[in-house]
């Protein structure tokens, strides 16, 4: 069992380049679009939020994305800010999830989708020895989950 439950310490012991691959499953052509991803993990603002920058790509033209997280060590609430320049354009996603292992962050937030109701998006973010995997879900306004992004992400040397 474990003691620990602040994933903001063990996911700031894995600070540093990562490289691997990114599955998006696109809504456009209900495919899986593979592309090559990295990503540069780093504790911020005197290691009270910890920021995830990645490139990844869709059809041959470069993308880019940020996580942001921070953890209320009191209460075990996980704020995590989302933006990506394919996914989400000009705007940021505000998540929020509660702790419940040291190596692994859940969160959910919601999206306007007019003209109907708003939609769910729940990113799950897990670190796993020398490997980091990002998975992110979109959710129906009736609460049905698919997956929508993959990736895997190893340590570089």
């Amino acid at each position: 069992m474990e003691t620990a439950m602040n994933p903001l310490e063990t996911f700031s012991s894995h600070a540093g380049q990562w490289e691997g691959s990114n599955r998006l499953h696109d809504p456009n052509t209900h495919q899986a679009e593979d592309s090559p991803m990295e990503a540069s993990l780093m504790p911020i603002l005197g290691g009270k939020f910890l920021r995830l920058d990645y490139t990844w790509g869709y059809q041959g033209t470069p993308q880019e994305g940020f996580i942001l997280f921070g953890v209320e060590p009191r209460i075990k609430e996980i704020s995590l800010y989302w933006g990506d320049t394919w996914h989400m354009g000009n705007q940021i996603l505000v998540c929020k999830g509660k702790a419940a292992s040291s190596r692994e962050i859940c969160v959910t937030g919601s999206y306007a989708a007019p003209p109907g109701p708003d939609w769910g998006w729940r990113i799950v973010l897990k670190a796993d020895g020398s490997l980091v995997t990002l998975h992110m879900y979109n959710i129906t306004p009736e609460g049905q989950e698919a997956i929508a992004v993959e990736a895997l992400l190893e340590k570089m040397q």
